[in-house]
């Protein structure tokens, strides 16, 4: 079953859905970060269809997720490396991974974690923060409309925050 589109969604987790795909890409950019480029490789390790696995890394490389370069070893073949956006995407996988850490695996122990290279030492939880420093909790945040808000979502954004503000 094909899945809905997002592109014409007004909103950054939309179009961050659109480009990435679907989870069998974020399982392709957790493969490439632990250095797989070859499609062999990534068909090894994620054992999915050979078919899907093509289309989901056109659709990475249509998105500039990752880069589709010829094999230095062998001119036949095509390797994939992270592109500057596939690059950054690694903040994510590490908000997933924690996320997963403490939800997903039913008190079970993590079996990976990313670590700081020089000191192997596992990455300190994500802490989103405010502009001056100070920690910040879901209650201490809301939705604001940026500079490329559409009127719709002007609209939206009007109708949830008067919603959150009536009493109970």
């Amino acid at each position: 079953m094909r899945r809905k589109s997002f592109a014409d969604m007004d909103c950054g987790i939309a179009q961050a859905l659109e480009r990435i795909g679907d989870p069998w890409s974020i399982l392709i950019l957790r493969e490439a970060m632990f250095g797989v480029s070859s499609f062999d490789e990534f068909h090894e390790r994620l054992k999915m269809p050979r078919n899907t696995l093509s289309v989901k890394l056109s659709h990475l490389v249509d998105g500039g997720v990752l880069v589709r370069r010829d094999d230095p070893t062998d001119g036949r073949r095509k390797i994939y490396e992270l592109g500057e956006s596939g690059r950054e995407f690694w903040v994510v996988m590490l908000a997933l991974q924690q996320w997963g850490h403490r939800w997903a695996l039913d008190g079970g122990a993590p079996p990976s974690f990313i670590a700081d290279r020089a000191e192997g030492r596992p990455v300190a939880p994500l802490t989103p923060r405010d502009q001056s420093g100070a920690a910040l909790d879901f209650d201490d945040v809301t939705m604001a409309l940026g500079p490329g808000a559409t009127e719709a979502l002007k609209k939206h954004l009007a109708k949830a925050n008067s919603e959150q503000e009536e009493p109970s």
